[in-house]
């Protein structure tokens, strides 16, 4: 298979953590007799550091001719320390899932069993929980009309959406349901919010064509709590933009870390392959990020961008064998007294390139 990637380091800790997502495209491309191709290209802070845009066209258009894209993270302190800054590195990302019609966001919250006491949350709360989580991208109030008063002591966003936008991310979602457990929970706040009337009575249009589907509906602030609650009763989450936002991020515990969260933006072209973690600037060139997202949104590409099913099964066993072994990043090394060998981002790249080539030749 031959395949044009274009890879986004972005900000802080992305360009560490994507060198080794590339690092294993690359590792797969040898095992498989695959022939991947890459370009890089500015996004966020960083192109705004060199050329004064968040998303330069330069990086637009090599998006647009690339198969899929491998994105790292994107912010600066600066900007979060300065909100009166008009030109900021998110914008470049809002506007790249714009132009490239990247409608829906997948979020699995894959839980590997080794993991279960990197969480706050109990284990016996946690285990057998898998949950795939379609957010909406393209509206909401990311994208509504924003507005300030002279005085500047009044703002307001608006939060709108059309129905095609509900319909063709509900589609992708029941899709998803029929390959899984056949349950979807759509999340909402209808009993408030016109926006979400909209969205409950859309996704009860659609549910009709999915009859073997089951589903149901949930207020945005219930499924918040039902998330640390019960989180085994969820398969396949449906919800807006801000919503999807906020609860993925608070599903991130369920899974240990953001670190080990990988996400996917698909449309109907490129899909866009991120870890969901932010830039962490914190961190950055001290070798303590986790590179196992980044890693883990290379087997999302390589699953639904590709088709590439059985490669994807192997970067995930083995990421499974790293973490059976003992192995560790400092974010998901849950107690510093246990016998947790603590690698550093490169170390840990290169043990899963070392067993990803182990198990390719003993598969």
């Amino acid at each position: 298979m031959k395949k044009h990637i274009l890879v986004i380091p972005g900000d802080g800790i992305g360009p560490e953590v994507t060198t080794w997502g590339k690092a294993v495209l690359e590792q797969i491309a040898t095992s498989f007799n695959h022939e991947f191709t890459y370009d890089e290209a500015l996004m966020g802070h960083a192109a705004i550091e060199a050329t004064g845009n968040p998303l330069p066209d330069e990086t637009l258009e090599k998006a647009k001719k690339s198969d899929a894209i491998l994105f790292g993270a994107v912010g600066h302190a600066k900007y979060d320390n300065d909100p009166s800054l008009k030109v900021r590195p998110e914008q470049g990302l809002l506007k790249i899932r714009k132009e490239l019609g990247l409608y829906a966001n997948l979020r699995p919250i894959l839980l590997f069993d080794e993991l279960l006491n990197a969480s706050s949350i109990k284990a016996s709360i946690l285990k057998g929980t898998d949950i795939l989580f379609f957010r909406e991208l393209t509206g909401d109030v990311y994208f509504g009309e924003k507005l300030r008063s002279e005085d500047r002591h009044t703002a307001s966003d608006l939060m709108i959406y059309h129905k095609y936008e509900v319909e063709r991310i509900a589609h992708k979602a029941y899709e998803a349901a029929m390959q899984r457990g056949r349950k979807l929970c759509s999340v909402d706040k209808a009993n408030v919010l016109e926006s979400s009337r909209l969205w409950r009575e859309t996704v009860q249009e659609i549910a009709k064509q999915y009859p073997e589907v089951e589903t149901t509906h949930m207020f945005v602030d219930n499924a918040a709590m039902q998330l640390i609650k019960d989180p085994k009763q969820f398969d396949v989450v449906l919800t807006a933009n801000l919503f999807g936002d906020i609860l993925t991020d608070e599903a991130s515990q369920i899974a240990g870390s953001m670190g080990m969260l990988a996400s996917a933006s698909v449309g109907d072209g490129t899909g866009f392959f991120e870890p969901i973690h932010g830039s962490a600037h914190d961190i950055t060139g001290k070798n303590l990020a986790n590179p196992l997202a980044s890693i883990l949104s290379v087997a999302l590409m390589l699953e639904i961008s590709f088709g590439l099913k059985e490669e994807a099964e192997l970067i995930i066993s083995a990421i499974d064998q790293v973490l059976k072994e003992g192995f560790r990043t400092g974010d998901i090394a849950d107690d510093t007294t246990s016998p947790y060998k603590v690698l550093g981002t490169e170390e840990m790249g290169k043990l899963v390139l070392k067993f990803i080539t182990q198990k390719t030749y003993t598969n």
